[in-house]
């Protein structure tokens, strides 16, 4: 790195909060280095839509390096942390390259977490990156095809038969999104199956689908999945998943297609830092998101354990990603400014939203809530507003063609098949 005077402040990970961080201390008299192990930044709450085929990869996502095209301050990496030196004040990254900082911002996000089932990965993949998506979207599509060319009538039921575990707002939005997809957009364009005898299932080992919104929120969702086809199974859990399917409790499922939805788990930053972490590997942080004991560095985002006023976790999606980098880009200003820094960080909840498929969502304000087609059009304008000018029209106009037209626009199989998942199509192999 280039010698230099002015203050050093290193940034780990591209997503809502690191680029809040970045977006909010424009003009600051300091030097910035953005690390990323991926040269875009992505719009995860789409991301499902990536997966069921009404979005392409490039309407919610957009390479950091033009984000910050000028900004001749921010200098972005390409690169991948490997462990940080909290006494040298270096993080050490891929290819043996060591980077010093001033202050050091973690926001590394989270991953999949299996719950000591890591072998159910290359069966049932979770959705956080756009690989992800597409792997997913490619394993939808194929089941369809494979089973259009099938002559076994049980390996064909396989082959259409999915299988989302987890109902939280990403499995809910995949089954109906899938369910959709079988039932409206592809039967006309089938010759020898009729997509419509598809059976998109959702496992919840929680008494109920959307935990974290009310009861009555909640199973008005169950009752709309239901009502698209979707078989909702509540209470209980998958106890095994291969590529021939998924044995829910005592029940085996034939099933060819499984995504994983059930839960997160957060990356190793408190393990670089030496921290204490809670039971999902995030960093327990101070009020004013630094790590303890290291007031020159911070964990923001899905990475970090934050607590609310009333005891409860701060939740792990976009809006609190960003206030937290909005709020540690005040700290930062007001230190590089002599000046007494904000108070500790509080978490403004500004709702929750999920959508279950075309014209049916639900939106929880605290004491306003709202469900049905209403909520589904208030859900869209919301995302439009939140995905950033860049890509706002042709999101919205995806949108707009996909509801008139009953299409998906996003519908290529573009990654290659291995033969090892033609193999484990063909015989069920355990």
């Amino acid at each position: 790195m280039p010698a230099s005077s002015r203050h050093h402040l290193v940034v780990v990970g591209g997503g809502f909060g690191g680029l809040q961080l970045v977006n909010d201390l424009k003009g600051a008299a300091l030097d910035i280095t953005l690390v990323d192990k991926r040269n875009h930044h992505l719009f995860q709450p789409l991301l499902y839509q990536v997966a069921t085929t009404l979005l392409a990869t490039s309407e919610i996502a957009w390479p950091i390096r033009r984000l910050y095209r000028d900004r001749p301050e921010v200098t972005t990496l390409l690169a991948e942390v490997e462990g940080v030196d909290v006494v040298a004040k270096a993080i050490r990254l891929t290819y043996g390259k060591t980077i010093r900082y001033d202050t050091l911002v973690v926001a590394t996000g989270a991953t999949h977490a299996y719950f000591g089932k890591d072998e159910w990965e290359a069966v049932a993949p979770g959705l956080k990156t756009l690989e992800d998506a597409t792997t997913i979207r490619r394993r939808v599509l194929l089941a369809f095809e494979r089973a259009e060319i099938e002559t076994d009538p049980a390996v064909r039921q396989a082959l259409l038969t999915f299988t989302i575990i987890g109902a939280g707002p990403t499995g809910v939005e995949l089954a109906g999104i899938i369910s959709e997809l079988a039932k409206s957009t592809l039967p006309k364009e089938f010759r020898r199956i009729d997509t419509r005898t598809a059976r998109v299932i959702l496992v919840e080992a929680g008494p109920r689908v959307l935990s974290g919104f009310s009861e009555d929120l909640s199973a008005y969702a169950h009752r709309a999945l239901e009502g698209r086809g979707v078989e909702v199974r509540t209470g209980q859990r998958v106890t095994s998943c291969t590529q021939a399917g998924v044995t829910i409790d005592d029940t085996f499922v034939a099933c060819r297609t499984m995504v994983w939805a059930a839960g997160v788990q957060a990356s190793p930053a408190a393990r670089w830092l030496g921290i204490a972490a809670d039971r999902a590997g995030r960093a327990i942080v101070e009020k004013n998101l630094s790590a303890p004991g290291h007031a020159d560095v911070f964990v923001i985002g899905d990475t970090a354990s934050v607590l609310r006023e009333d005891g409860t976790p701060v939740p792990g999606i976009a809006p609190a990603a960003k206030q937290q980098g909005a709020f540690v880009a005040k700290v930062i200003r007001a230190r590089l400014n002599g000046q007494s820094e904000p108070a500790g960080f509080r978490y403004r909840h500004q709702g929750s939203l999920a959508t279950i498929g075309k014209r049916s969502a639900i939106i929880d304000f605290g004491r306003f809530k709202m469900k049905g087609a209403l909520a589904w059009w208030v859900w869209g304008i919301a995302h439009i507003y939140l995905i950033g000018t860049r890509s706002r029209f042709a999101v919205a106009w995806s949108w707009l063609w996909s509801y008139l037209s009953g299409q998906h626009s996003a519908r290529l199989i573009t990654q290659k098949e291995t033969m090892r998942d033609r193999c484990a199509d063909e015989h069920g192999e355990q």
